[in-house]
């Protein structure tokens, strides 16, 4: 980190915080979409950390977390460094219970974005040209999505050394390896040297106090394992890592009842779930086809033939 700090034309010195609008476009009616960021600066050098939610509108717990962060001061005595900090970056997803943009689009299937482009486009692009080539690291906080709870684990970039240390360095007890997604911003970070490592925890639509708490738990860790803030982060006596997911699909239509749930160890052959036909003619079982961790679950009540049930992970 340097004395100089400029985002979107504005100077922070160090010792020194504020907030920046960044202009992203216009709905028909005229309403303005900005991205709001926080800047808070220690008066010595250090990393430059981002904390991100909101990618996507409807995932409520990654931008409380993120909210809850700056409501709780967590930056105001920094001890070296600089934090950014996007509560909200999908404003049009977040008013209309969408994760999405008007158009369908996906930000987190946009990067590294276009100026000139949809909203979801130009707003990937800002942050592409803008925050990522000023921090050193981040974390993008998300949610399962609609239906999907998922247990609050850290994933990191397969294959990334970096990565995996510093996913490490949280000292969460669950972390998993997943790969990046063409023009995910893992995808366009990773392309720029820069480490982004993903939260995930809970389900869309759905505020959790359990997992915005596992969330700020996160970010107290990373700031204090790089010396930002005060303390030492707890250090786990087991810290589960993850190299393989598989969804446990239904084996039938039905309505479904759950004998086992996110964040439970199963054994192969162990009961999941129960489905029953609407009419009280059809029952079927479903068993665990492996030893493993349910990472995800789907919480839907009535489920289709082959509809993704249980998100299993296990170190294979």
């Amino acid at each position: 980190m340097t004395d100089e700090f400029i985002l979107q034309n504005q100077h922070f010195p160090p010792g020194s915080s504020g907030m920046v609008r960044i202009n992203a476009g216009s709905l028909p009616s005229g309403n303005r979409i900005s991205i709001f960021a926080y800047v808070f600066r220690s008066k010595h050098p250090g990393p430059v950390v981002l904390f991100m939610g909101g990618m996507h509108g409807d995932e409520i717990n990654g931008t409380e977390i993120v909210r809850r962060s700056i409501q709780n001061n967590y930056y105001d005595q920094l001890l070296r460094g600089t934090v950014i900090c996007i509560p909200l970056l999908n404003i049009y997803g977040f008013i209309n219970f969408s994760r999405d943009v008007p158009d369908g689009k996906d930000v987190n299937r946009s990067f590294p974005g276009s100026s000139s482009g949809s909203l979801a486009s130009r707003v990937a692009r800002i942050v592409t040209k803008k925050i990522l080539p000023l921090i050193d690291f981040g974390i993008d906080f998300h949610t399962g999505a609609r239906d999907i709870w998922n247990y609050p684990h850290l994933r990191y970039s397969a294959k990334s050394d970096e990565a995996q240390a510093l996913a490490r360095m949280c000292h969460f007890p669950l972390i998993v390896s997943k790969p990046s997604i063409s023009k995910s911003l893992r995808r366009v970070a990773r392309d720029l040297k820069k480490t982004i490592l993903v939260f995930e925890g809970g389900e869309a639509l759905r505020l959790e106090n359990f997992v915005v708490e596992k969330g700020l738990t996160v970010i107290r860790n990373i700031l204090m394992a790089h010396q930002m803030i005060d303390g030492e982060p707890p250090v786990h006596e087991k810290i589960s890592e993850f190299r393989k997911l598989s969804w446990e699909r239904s084996p039938d239509s039905g309505i479904i009842t759950y004998q086992r749930k996110s964040g439970n160890w199963v054994k192969k052959g162990e009961l999941l779930a129960v489905i029953t036909d609407p009419f009280a003619q059809r029952e079927t079982r479903m068993y665990a086809s492996k030893d493993a961790f349910i990472l995800g679950q789907n919480n839907a009540p009535v489920v289709n033939l082959g509809d993704g049930m249980f998100n299993l992970a296990n170190t294979l």
